[in-house]
């Protein structure tokens, strides 16, 4: 098949996305909107120069901006808008069931109280599974520059939403942040029932995957490019079929890898590993999980063979029931 029919099929295909940051989908109109909306001055004239301010040097460059932006997310109906845009996207990228990352921190030492966005965030949900059948579950994220006591005291905060988050993650600045800082809370969530995942291996370093693994017990490991550096974490890997949510987007914008034929999410997947591909961080990244496929069958050496195994990964490895696995999985074999 040539690129554009490669392009073409896998954009036919209903998939699944399992790394998406909420916060991450911001797009810039809607954030000079909410900002008028809120009389708040951005230091922005217009959109281009929004746009323009998207060039990182690494994770933390964009870290700063990320939560510059999600300081114009003030009420419900913001939170609607956000997770609505973001669910519109979906449907129009077949992502037929996603698993959303948010970050209470960022609203909640701002002063937004919990029920203010699990409220905007639900009504969206809701209205797009009402319209056209999406599936979402949430996944409620600690951030690691911040103490193991905030993560604590947001899970407390948590307990009247928790029948509406799946599962917890680690996300923000990873190095210097091992995933050990934050043992104690993610054996509370085990404890409450809560599946776990956690970010490790993007800037941080493989004994950062062995951290997560071994300490926080998680199902999957956000990113994980850097596990190719351990051939015994790689070994274990392919044995536990840890899946790997990666973001080649993300990964080529922050300086992960250069450019995205040095990528090495083919040669994790030809190893054997439960490699998937998802979006991170969509609106500041250069976008959704569609783009994120055509980047890779643009600039790696993909076969169909490859593509169909990645979106099948992604099936496996989400947190939906059993049954609906099969089903979707039926329903992409007909493709």
């Amino acid at each position: 098949m040539t690129k554009t029919e490669l392009k073409l099929w896998v954009a036919s295909l209903p998939k699944v996305e399992l790394h998406l940051h909420i916060e991450g989908s911001l797009e810039p109109d809607l954030m000079m909107a909410l900002a008028e909306k809120h009389q708040l001055e951005l230091p922005y004239a217009n959109i281009e120069e929004i746009k323009n301010a998207y060039n990182f040097e690494d994770l933390q460059s964009f870290l700063d901006l990320y939560y510059f932006g999600a300081s114009v997310l003030k009420d419900e109906d913001d939170f609607y808008q956000l997770m609505w845009n973001y669910l519109l996207k979906c449907k129009e990228d077949n992502v037929v069931h996603v698993e959303i990352m948010f970050d209470p921190q960022t609203h909640t030492e701002r002063g937004i109280e919990f029920g203010v966005f699990m409220q905007g965030f639900k009504r969206a949900i809701q209205q797009a599974q009402q319209e056209w059948g999406q599936s979402c579950l949430l996944i409620m994220s600690f951030l690691r520059h911040l103490t193991e006591k905030s993560a604590i005291e947001t899970l407390q905060s948590a307990a009247p939403y928790l029948h509406d988050i799946t599962a917890v993650g680690l996300d923000s600045g990873e190095l210097g942040n091992p995933p050990e800082k934050f043992t104690q809370v993610f054996k509370m969530a085990k404890e409450l029932g809560l599946k776990r995942v956690a970010h490790a291996g993007e800037e941080g370093p493989a004994d950062y995957i062995w951290g997560a693994l071994k300490e926080l017990d998680v199902h999957r490991i956000d990113h994980g490019v850097r596990s190719i550096e351990d051939p015994e974490l790689i070994e274990f890997l392919i044995e536990s079929q840890h899946p790997l949510t990666v973001c080649p987007l993300s990964n080529t914008k922050l300086k992960v890898f250069n450019h995205m034929n040095e990528h090495n999410v083919l040669q994790l997947l030809d190893l054997g590993l439960m490699a998937t591909i998802n979006a991170d961080d969509p609106s500041y990244f250069g976008g959704y999980l569609n783009a994120n496929f055509f980047a890779i069958i643009d600039h790696l050496p993909v076969e169909k063979h490859h593509l169909k195994k990645l979106v099948e990964n992604s099936f496996n490895a989400s947190f939906m029931s059993v049954e609906h696995k099969i089903m979707w999985l039926e329903k992409m074999g007909r493709y």
